[in-house]
């Protein structure tokens, strides 16, 4: 027992291990029960499971609640909200991938799933070099602070940019040093077939090992936004985690619906610019104002506002609007 009490990243090791084991329970469940078998995944099936998630990742505020206070919680869901709209860009980027290498729908979800369990390591690795930078460098908020501001006004005038696929330097690395199918063999991410030119048998990695290195890529790419972001709302790297998890896991259930009516929010990056740059200018403020930190609860009260705002006007606006249309 005292094993468990035992300080890990400021928190008891016991809720480190809480959280990890609900989260390796809901990824066994959603694929061990939900999806044991290979399916295409509709709009409805896709909105329950992601209101399941959301649900979760909701309640979880309840348990940082009694043991870390009403302060914690407000940043905790603040984190939360800011982490699963700056993931909408991920949306547009993997259904790029999913369609550059022709994945069924049937496999998507798959790919999915054991990319979660590679964000579940690679956000913890960043997260822990952060909160461990930050604690001994306080300054480097500052820093976060600038690189978030500086991409929130680049992000508000850049021009829409069109994404090709076959000019990813990931992707070109990869296809250079490995073997890779023409085709898919099922949902296999490797298999073992002749080479062909000596007619042994090798292993081959198939289409849909390379859509899930190429996504695990790009989310180490968005993370470098918004793994920053969160620290600039609180430096406690269990908030930090949990909720950099919970939004992930949610949004990446919400992709099968939201990938059909992406187009409905083209003006959603200018509420995610404001939100930026708001997030990174509060440490400013704060210092200007003579605060300690930045009220939490104000920060969840305008981060929402400015999304509802932003949801509100993209779906004014493109109302009746085609796919791939503004």
């Amino acid at each position: 027992m005292e094993l468990l009490l035992i300080a890990f990243l400021g928190k008891p090791l016991w809720m480190w291990l809480l959280f990890i084991g609900l989260v390796v329970a809901l990824l066994v469940f959603d694929l061990g029960v939900l999806n044991k078998d290979d399916h295409e995944i509709g709009i409805a099936e896709s909105l329950r499971l992601s209101a399941m998630y959301i649900t979760l990742g909701l309640a979880f505020s309840g348990f940082i609640y009694w043991q870390m206070g009403g302060e914690a919680t407000a940043q905790y869901l603040t984190a939360f909200i800011v982490e699963k709209t700056l993931a909408m860009d991920n949306i547009f980027v993997i259904a790029l991938i999913f369609g550059f290498f022709a994945i069924p729908r049937e496999y998507q979800h798959r790919v999915l799933f054991w990319g979660i369990l590679g964000v579940i390591v690679l956000r913890g690795i960043m997260i822990g070099l952060g909160a461990t930078i930050v604690e001994n460098y306080h300054w480097v908020l500052y820093l976060f602070a600038a690189f978030l501001i500086f991409t929130g006004v680049k992000m508000l005038f850049a021009k829409e940019e069109s994404h090709d696929m076959a000019d990813n330097r990931a992707l070109a690395w990869l296809r250079r040093r490995i073997r890779v199918t023409d085709q898919l063999h099922g949902h296999a991410f490797t298999v073992r077939i002749p080479d062909p030119a000596t007619g042994t048998l090798v292993r081959w990695a198939t289409p849909l090992l390379l859509a899930l290195i190429v996504i695990e890529v790009a989310d180490l790419v968005f993370a470098v936004d918004s793994v920053p972001a969160v620290f600039t709302i609180t430096t406690d790297p269990y908030i930090v985690y949990t909720s950099n998890i919970f939004a992930i896991l949610g949004l990446r259930a919400l992709y099968f619906a939201l990938a059909a009516i992406l187009h409905r929010f083209a003006y959603l990056k200018y509420a995610l610019s404001i939100l930026l740059i708001f997030i990174g200018s509060k440490i400013f403020i704060a210092d200007a104002m003579g605060w300690a930190k930045f009220p939490p609860a104000w920060s969840l009260g305008i981060t929402f506002v400015i999304l509802t705002i932003g949801v509100f006007v993209s779906l004014s606006k493109t109302r009746g609007a085609a796919p791939g249309a503004p």
